[in-house]
This record gives C-alpha cells, sequence and structure tokens, in this order.
C-alpha cells in the first residue's frame, strides 16, 4: 500500500467532527475499559497462582492479557489518529486476540489434546480468514458511506464470531463445563456491543455523541469475561 493511503484521515464514527487529533475524546478514552479487563485478568491470574501454589506463571495465559490490553491501545491510536495506518493498530491487535484466544479456548478449556485443538483450530482459521477477506472492504472503510455499506455500519465483520460463540457457550452447557456461564455472559454482552456498533451513525441526528463509546465499554467487559474463563478454568493441568 503506497505511503499517501497509509495517511488517509477516516471519518467513519459520530463523534468525529474533524480530522483532529482530539476529535473523539469518548471513543478514545474508553479504551480504557481494554485495560482494565487485562488487569482483571492479570490480578485474578495472579491470585490463583499463589492460591494454587503454583511457582511458574503460565505464560500462554498471559499472552492471551498482553493481547487483551494491547486491543484498548490500538483502538486508542486509531480514534485519535484516525489514519488508514492506525486503522491496522485497531484491527490487528482485535484478530489477533480472536485468533489466539480461540486456539487456547479450544485447547485448555475444551481441554481436547493438542493434535485435535491444532486440527479443530486449523479449521477455525482459515474460516476467519475467510470472514475478514469478505469484509474487509469494510475493515479499511474511510468513511461512514462506505463502512455502512454492509447495512451495519461495518459490525457484519462480527456477526459470525458471535453466533459462534453462542454455539461454544451451548457446547459448554451441555457438557456442564463451569467455564459456561462466563463464555454465555459474553456472549449476551458482544451482542449488545455489536447493537451499539451498528446504530451510531443512525443516531447522530439527535444523539451527537454517538454510540460507538458503548461498543468499547461493552467490549471491555467482554474481552474481560473471556479471560476470566481462561484464567478460571484453563488453567495448566484441569483439563
Amino acid at each position: 500500500m503506497p505511503e499517501a493511503s497509509l495517511l488517509l484521515p477516516i471519518d467513519i464514527y459520530c463523534e468525529r467532527t474533524d480530522p483532529g487529533y482530539w476529535s473523539e475524546p469518548v471513543n478514545a478514552l474508553t479504551n480504557l475499559s481494554f485495560l482494565l479487563a487485562a488487569l482483571w485478568g492479570f490480578c485474578i491470574n495472579h491470585r490463583l497462582q499463589k492460591q494454587n501454589g503454583e511457582l511458574e506463571g503460565d505464560v500462554l495465559i498471559m499472552i492471551a492479557v498482553i493481547l487483551a490490553g494491547l486491543i484498548g491501545i490500538g483502538s486508542f491510536l486509531f480514534h485519535t489518529h484516525a489514519r488508514v495506518w492506525s486503522s491496522f493498530a485497531d484491527v490487528i491487535p482485535i484478530w489477533s486476540f480472536v485468533a489466539y484466544y480461540l486456539f487456547l479456548a479450544i485447547y485448555r478449556i475444551v481441554g481436547t489434546s493438542l493434535f485435535r485443538a491444532f486440527r479443530i483450530y486449523a479449521i477455525a482459521l482459515v474460516s476467519i480468514f475467510a470472514v475478514l477477506w469478505l469484509f474487509s472492504r469494510y475493515l479499511l472503510a474511510t468513511d461512514a458511506s462506505e463502512a455502512g455499506g454492509d447495512g451495519f455500519n461495518g459490525s457484519s465483520q462480527y456477526l459470525p464470531g458471535m453466533l459462534a460463540l453462542y454455539g461454544f457457550a451451548l457446547a459448554l452447557h451441555l457438557r456442564k463445563h463451569p467455564a459456561r456461564g462466563w463464555i454465555f455472559a459474553a456472549a449476551i454482552v458482544f451482542t449488545g456491543s455489536i447493537v451499539f456498533r451498528t446504530i451510531d451513525m443512525t443516531v447522530c441526528s439527535n444523539f451527537p455523541l454517538g454510540t460507538h463509546f458503548l461498543w468499547h465499554l461493552l467490549n471491555g467487559l467482554f474481552i474481560g469475561l473471556l479471560l476470566q474463563a481462561l484464567v478460571r478454568h484453563g488453567r495448566k493441568g484441569q483439563s
């Protein structure tokens, strides 16, 4: 991609009214929710590590916690700089977390063998890349009309993940897995966050702030719930 294209301004959210750095203060600051989700995961993980007498930290869980924090940093960069390059800073941490968490959930929470986990994960990863390819034009949209071309203000990319999350919660429920409540709660919260992301530009004329900040707040809770399922029920030696 040419360097000039990376510097193109992006205006796809109701709160932004000009190309300035601080044109989306609420959207920018609500990314703190992702850092709080990561901190919540870190603190509970540390407490359980001491409680269980684990001499070494769980590196795989800590990677998930770090990736969760990076979502907040990347999204903050996007909602301040609002350029094509910062959209990559936003998208890459999100989908990196999704891809990594998916593997760890299969391996640790479901408790399948490493070989079977990789096999299932490979299929899921192909599905993720297919979704990203299908909705790539909305992922990197530079204006509201282009982002809204899918009828969901660019949120259609997340719908398969939402459905998969409900499927995962149902599978855990049928197995009476202790993590099922966390995953089901996460699915409900994620559904609400997608609604608020979708209607952001629609409500703009009556509510100039928009609703994208609620996407951030609910997604912070969503990520936090996913981390709690992993930290509490996906530790080494539990499966």
